[in-house]
C-alpha cells in the first residue's frame, strides 16, 4: 500500500512537471505608464499601489499574450522619450495616438475612444471651447489637451508637470479652464463634482492605445491579440463600467 502511494505521488509530480515543460516561457515586458492621471492610472493612497482602468487592462492584456510585464512609473515625457528609443519595450498611460508619436513608435488597435473637454469650475461663466480666448487656460505638458490648448485664438496656456497640479489651480481659481482627454476629465470630475464641471461636447476625435517600441512589432501582434480578445469577450466593457461608468 505505501509502495502504491509512493508510485501515484511520483506519478503526480511527474505529470505536474510535464504539464510546466509543455508550457510555453512568458515574454518579459518593460511597460512604462505615468500615474497621474486617475481613473486610468494613479498611485493608490492606501496600498501605496499603482491601480486604475490602464493598469487592470495591461494585467489582462499580459495574461492572454502569457507577457511578464514589470510595470515602471515615469513621467509622461520622459515615458514617451524613454519609449521612443526602446527603454520600455511598451507604454500605456491614456495615450492618444497621434501622427506625430506614429513617426517614433507603434500603436496597439485602441482600447478605448476618447476626446478633449473642458473643465471648469462650478461657478464658471465658460461654457465651451469657445469661450476661452482670453482665459488662462491649464494643460498637462506633452499631451494632446496642451497642442489643442495652442491651437485657441488669444488664450494664455499654462502647462504642467501633471493633471493633478492643473485641477489643483482650476479649484484654487488660479487659472480659468483645464483642457484634458474626456476619460480623464471624469475621474476628476467624480472627485471634486462640488467644484468643477465639464462643460461643452468633446471637440476632438481621438483614441487610446498602448503604445510599443518601433522595433518591436512582434509585441504589437501579441497585444492587438490579446486586446481583440479582451474586447470579444466583454473585459473592457466591465473594465469601463468599473472605472468610467457613472462619473
Amino acid at each position: 500500500m505505501k509502495r502504491f502511494s509512493f508510485v501515484l505521488v511520483s506519478l503526480l509530480v511527474l505529470s505536474s512537471m510535464l504539464l510546466s515543460a509543455c508550457q510555453p516561457a512568458k515574454t518579459k515586458v518593460r511597460v512604462a505608464t505615468n500615474a497621474e492621471f486617475a481613473p486610468f492610472e494613479y498611485v493608490d493612497e492606501k496600498t501605496k499601489e499603482i491601480t486604475g482602468f490602464d493598469i487592470e487592462l495591461i494585467k489582462a492584456v499580459a495574461e492572454k499574450a502569457n507577457l511578464d510585464i514589470e510595470i515602471v512609473n515615469t513621467g509622461f515625457d520622459a515615458m514617451l522619450a524613454g519609449l521612443s528609443q526602446c527603454q520600455y519595450d511598451a507604454a500605456i498611460a491614456a495615450i492618444t495616438v497621434t501622427e506625430e508619436r506614429k513617426a517614433a513608435m507603434l500603436f496597439s488597435d485602441p482600447y478605448i475612444n476618447a476626446g478633449q473637454i473642458v473643465v471648469v469650475k462650478k461657478d464658471s461663466a465658460i461654457k465651451s471651447k469657445d469661450d476661452l480666448g482670453g482665459k488662462v487656460v491649464g494643460a498637462q505638458i506633452g499631451t494632446t489637451g496642451a497642442e489643442e490648448g495652442k491651437k485657441i485664438a488669444n488664450v494664455q496656456l499654462k502647462e504642467y508637470d501633471t493633471y493633478e497640479f492643473a485641477m489643483l489651480d482650476l479649484i484654487n481659481g488660479q487659472i480659468d479652464a483645464v483642457i484634458v482627454d474626456y476619460p480623464t476629465a471624469l475621474g476628476f470630475v467624480a472627485k471634486n463634482m462640488d467644484k468643477i464641471m465639464v462643460v461643452g461636447q468633446v471637440f476632438t476625435d481621438e483614441s487610446y492605445a498602448i503604445a510599443v517600441c518601433n522595433k518591436k512589432s512582434d509585441l504589437q501582434t501579441k497585444l492587438n491579440e490579446a486586446i481583440k480578445a479582451l474586447k470579444a469577450d466583454g473585459s473592457i466593457d466591465k473594465l469601463q463600467q468599473k472605472w468610467l461608468a457613472g462619473n
